[in-house]
């Protein structure tokens, strides 16, 4: 049986977020590098994997996905189903839930303070520091709710580790590279559940490829 193919580049937190999951499952996977720099993904042939031209893409013979969220359950449904909650109704709702505040709650809120305290500065965009105060204000009302889960569950989908943890780590990572990761000093449980997640073997080697700075530092950019 082939290797699953990822394509894409490393640095990317939604790049991050597959890889994690084909760490935790153990599974054999080819990472075929891309450059966005180079237009990669906007070249015919990525754009046949994938209309939308973007990264990251996984083949798994004649199995052709792109979204990162997907891709994760994929992999995860193959080859470690555990980590979805399978074999339980409701620690697999519970999983679900998760993921979905992930999604639309927290990478929104994360997004604009990556963004504006790691890429703008680097690429000469301006900084909106406004953006940036009200989205560590709605961070701080979300982390309540996180908090208020974690103080009675060790980790979000109840007390086993689950993709409802992992998918978070794509855009946190980041986030905790910026001078507003102190704000997780208020929330204790929060802060263990996080370092807990970074613990994982699986975490410690996609963080090797994931440089804080996204790349700038060398030149590249995500």
């Amino acid at each position: 049986m082939e290797p699953m193919k990822v394509y894409g580049w490393a640095v990317s937190p939604w790049m991050a977020r597959v890889l994690v999951s084909l760490e935790e499952a153990g599974a054999e996977y080819e990472l075929v590098p891309m450059s966005r720099n180079g237009g990669d993904h906007r070249r015919p042939e990525h754009l046949a994997r994938n209309p939308f031209g973007e990264i990251p893409v996984l083949e798994d013979g004649g199995l052709t996905l792109y979204q990162s969220r997907a891709i994760a359950r994929h992999i995860l449904r193959k080859h470690k189903p555990g980590l979805l909650g399978a074999g339980s109704l409701e620690e697999s709702a519970m999983v679900d839930v998760w993921v979905d505040v992930d999604a639309h709650q927290l990478e929104p809120v994360l997004k604009p303070i990556v963004w504006n305290c790691i890429i703008n500065p680097f690429v000469g965009r301006d900084v909106d520091q406004g953006l940036v105060d009200e989205s560590v204000e709605k961070l701080k009302k979300l982390l309540e709710v996180y908090e208020a889960r974690l103080s009675s569950n060790k980790y979000l989908a109840g007390d086993f580790v689950s993709f409802a943890d992992l998918t978070h780590f794509s855009f946190m990572r980041y986030f905790m590279a910026t001078e507003h990761a102190v704000v997780l000093d208020a929330y204790p449980h929060v802060k263990a559940w996080w370092k807990a997640l970074l613990a994982r073997p699986s975490v410690k080697k996609v963080i090797a490829g994931m440089p804080p700075d996204f790349g700038f530092g060398s030149g590249r950019i995500p």
